[in-house]
């Protein structure tokens, strides 16, 4: 039978102070799971940590037996249970690829998902997924994001043009027709 924990309440819990499992105050709780406890030696507030060897979580036996009819309850998903799980190595993924003839990876080429590269550093990659310049590329020991098709036909850089040297007044008046002509040059005496 399950103990049914309110505020206020006492429970064992690991008090991360004492480094002991003690008697604790609950101060907080999210639905039916403890959240905060006080310890009722030295006084710390901490998040709530089940004392070790013991969990929150129902057993196999006790999830079955409070399974029921019910229309409210959900059946389990088999599918997403952690036995179904199946994790593929680095060397399974490779199998069937063609390692041999795998390219030198450079930013400036441009790769596709499940091609096999070979970077001077990582050694052999998988690419995994591909956006915009970006790849990502399983390694044996990680997975890195790295730039690609940095060499594909350069976009063309915005080019600069810095303002003119027009005399200019307020914004909230109109020009006279002097300041916005050109003026000529001035004229030196010694060229006349």
């Amino acid at each position: 039978m399950a103990t049914q924990h309110k505020v206020g309440g006492e429970v064992d819990a690991f008090c991360t102070r004492c480094r002991l499992t003690l008697a604790h105050t609950i101060l907080a709780m999210v639905g039916t799971k403890i959240a905060r406890v006080r310890c009722n030696t030295c006084g710390g507030d901490h998040a709530f940590r089940s004392a070790p060897g013991t969990t929150d979580k129902p057993s196999p036996s006790s999830r079955a037996s409070t399974g029921g009819g019910s229309s409210g309850t959900r059946a389990p998903r088999a599918s997403k249970s952690s036995e179904d799980k199946v994790v593929i190595s680095f060397e399974e993924q490779l199998a069937g690829k063609d390692i041999a003839n795998a390219p030198r990876y450079s930013p400036k080429d441009s790769y596709k998902v499940d091609q096999v590269i070979h970077h001077p550093t990582f050694g052999l990659g998988l690419v995994t997924a591909v956006r915009g310049n970006k790849v990502d590329i399983t390694f044996k020991s990680e997975t890195k994001t790295l730039v690609h098709a940095a060499g594909a036909a350069p976009a063309e850089k915005p080019s600069f043009n810095p303002p003119s040297a027009k005399a200019t007044g307020p914004a909230d008046k109109p020009q006279s027709q002097e300041t916005q002509e050109p003026a000529s040059p001035p004229t030196s005496p010694a060229e006349g």
